[in-house]
């Protein structure tokens, strides 16, 4: 599948990598994806259901991923209202007033800051595999790192399958690129889980591209410094958001179990959710991406449908 366009586009000094699918007249969805993942995360399957829907796609590199430029986080540190200015400066570079927004895991928070701070920008907001974005999950990793009980007041911790995996991980070799790969693709297949089956070709092949297309790969890892910052602007209530809202969530996801997503959805005034049996924190599981571009898909019709 070949994007109509593919460009570079500003955001302050930094060069975001954007790519745009379908017809330009069509009603614009933009994509917003996860920690450490540069656009391809967002298979071309699903963007190939938006586009069959009539639905133009724009997925894009965040900052210190994929093509986009990579910043000195010690010396330039950012927060998630930063890369939420990002999706801005994309809808913007488009001639966008507005868009449907879908974000995935961090994404998810990015799409929470834009609806809740700008919501004349996103006309329909699609929140998969995430959490509310003022929810601070530090003090459960914290504590489920340290071998203690959770707290009943905290969102649950991920599961212990995925916190060995960063156990085991931290002796996996990483000098050659073959090695760096292997971990991404074990990684992947954690966080897939084990209900739904996991397409290794998918992954390998998305481990691969992110490695091969970024000038700095170890940059990706500022994604996680900056979600970590509890900035006062995503402290905001989720009631504020008005958009239509779509939760999507697996029963098996391991870093950012169900409950997560249920805090969303209730947050948000008239928020629908929709929980997927078996899956966990991806998109590599066959037939998984067009399910989940459908469902995007409907969503943005909702907002037809509540407009007429």
């Amino acid at each position: 599948m070949a994007a109509i366009d593919g460009t570079y586009i500003q955001s302050g000094n930094l060069r975001l990598w954007s790519e745009r699918f379908g017809d330009s007249r069509d009603p614009a969805v933009l994509l917003v994806m996860g920690t450490s993942t540069p656009g391809i995360g967002w298979p071309d399957e699903l963007v190939d259901a938006l586009v069959q829907g009539g639905r133009q796609v724009i997925r894009f590199d965040h900052r210190d991923t994929g093509r986009s430029s990579c910043v000195d986080f010690a010396v330039h540190p950012y927060t998630l209202a930063d890369m939420a200015g990002d999706a801005i400066a994309v809808l913007d570079a488009y001639g966008l007033t507005s868009a449907h927004v879908a974000g995935a895991s961090l994404g998810g928070a990015i799409g929470q800051w834009l609806a809740a701070h700008h919501p004349a920008r996103v006309a329909t907001l699609t929140l998969i595999m995430t959490g509310p974005m003022g929810a601070d999950a530090g003090p459960a990793w914290a504590r489920a790192l340290a071998g203690q009980g959770p707290d009943p007041a905290d969102l649950p911790p991920p599961a212990p399958r995925f916190l060995g995996f960063l156990a085991r991980s931290a002796a996996m070799p990483r000098t050659t690129r073959a090695e760096l790969v292997a971990v991404n693709v074990e990684l992947w297949r954690v966080l897939n889980g084990d209900a739904l089956p996991f397409d290794e070709r998918a992954a390998r092949r998305l481990s691969e591209e992110t490695l091969d297309g970024s000038a700095d790969p170890a940059a990706a890892l500022n994604h996680d410094l900056a979600g970590r910052v509890m900035t006062s602007d995503r402290l905001v209530p989720l009631s504020l958001i008005t958009a239509p809202t779509l939760v999507v969530h697996g029963t098996e996801d391991p870093l950012r179990p169900l409950p997560h997503g249920e805090a969303v959805a209730a947050q948000i005034q008239h928020a629908r959710m929709e929980v997927i049996p078996g899956m966990g924190h991806s998109f590599l599981s066959p037939g998984l991406p067009r399910r989940i571009g459908e469902l995007i898909l409907a969503n943005t019709e909702r907002r037809a449908a509540e407009m007429s």
